[in-house]
């Protein structure tokens, strides 16, 4: 006897209920073929593999963005910190000067590393393959490093809010 074929799974439910997952707060960077400056802010980013390190994101085959980062061979992914709500907006939004008042220098791929981020991760494209509405792009990483104390920008139930590890809240009240 087969098993049962799953019911369907309307889109806003899966995005209701998955909304219960906090994530970080991305914006992945590169250099066009036109030696422009191309960026996106990216939710769906992890890391893969230690050996090799290697680490994926996911943008949607929609995105108006990602052909323009594609073509670059590689990228940077900047961890936005809790107090770069307002970069991630600018990121997010369609069309437009995205870079248009924002800090940066280029990563060691020449990727746009963006200032102020808690985080940043240079890497080559390794692989992008479809999968369903979006493409999984793994990067092998080249250079990264932490760049600070700042508390992460954390993306939860359709809202921003920051996270600090109960180490860090314990710390700071002397507790």
């Amino acid at each position: 006897m087969r098993p049962a074929r799953p019911a369907a799974v309307e889109p806003r439910h899966f995005r209701r209920v998955l909304g219960h997952y906090p994530t970080g707060v991305t914006i992945v960077t590169a250099i066009d073929a036109n030696g422009e400056p191309a960026g996106m802010a990216v939710g769906s980013f992890t890391s893969v593999s230690l050996e090799p390190p290697l680490v994926a994101f996911l943008p949607a085959k929609s995105s108006t963005s990602f052909p323009r980062i594609r073509t670059a061979g590689s990228f940077c992914v900047n961890v936005l910190g809790a107090h770069q709500e307002e970069l991630c907006h600018a990121f997010a939004a369609r069309g437009g000067d995205k870079f248009a008042g924002v800090a940066w220098s280029p990563a060691p791929s020449g990727a746009p590393r963006l200032h102020g981020v808690a985080a940043w991760i240079d890497c080559d494209v390794e692989s992008i393959t479809p999968a369903g509405d979006h493409y999984l792009v793994v990067g092998r990483v080249r250079h990264l490093d932490g760049t600070g104390d700042a508390l992460p920008l954390v993306f939860y139930r359709g809202g921003y809010g920051r996270f600090a590890p109960s180490s860090l809240i314990t710390d700071r009240t002397g507790s």
